[in-house]
């Protein structure tokens, strides 16, 4: 086989997977629970990775505080809840955080277009985070929202 026949065929398999995790990641967002979640965010400014925003999302939890818990997320009511599971993968911390809520362990990337301008939280305003809920991993962000006197208006990041 000529190398430009190798080139080509390489370059067909790498498209050929870069599809198929397309086409899997809105299959997913079509398929699975969505649902806005309140996020304590993290600002790092990685070179290699560029702009994103590290999330920590909030979750309802029946329970009080106390160790670190192994939990399989879910949608309930219109709220991200948290259900004890031994066998799941993620975990909620054993404390809340300063807004007295449960927070997820591992927090969730969202990246931001290098367009998106930066703006900071005013006085009275929540972040939130729109997400689908998979099964047993981490919940995976779609857009980002504003939260003020109670209305919920979605940022336009492009």
């Amino acid at each position: 086989m000529r190398p430009i026949y190798r080139g080509l065929l390489v370059a067909l398999l790498q498209c050929a997977i870069v599809l198929s995790m397309t086409a899997k990641y809105q299959w997913d967002r079509d398929r699975l629970p969505r649902v806005w979640a309140r996020v304590s965010p993290v600002d790092p400014n990685a070179p290699l990775r560029g702009r994103y925003l590290m999330l920590r999302l909030q979750v309802a939890m029946d329970n009080e505080p106390g160790d670190v818990q192994h939990v399989r997320l879910s949608v309930q009511n219109g709220q991200l809840t948290a259900t004890p599971d031994e066998k799941a993968a993620l975990t909620v911390g054993g404390g809340k955080n300063q807004a007295g809520a449960r927070v997820l362990s591992e927090p969730v990337s969202f990246f931001l277009p290098d367009t998106a301008k930066d703006s900071r939280l005013n006085f009275g305003e929540e972040l939130w985070v729109e997400v689908s809920v998979p099964y047993n991993a981490l919940p995976r962000p779609i857009r980002l929202g504003i939260k003020k006197d109670g209305v919920l208006t979605p940022l336009d990041l492009r």
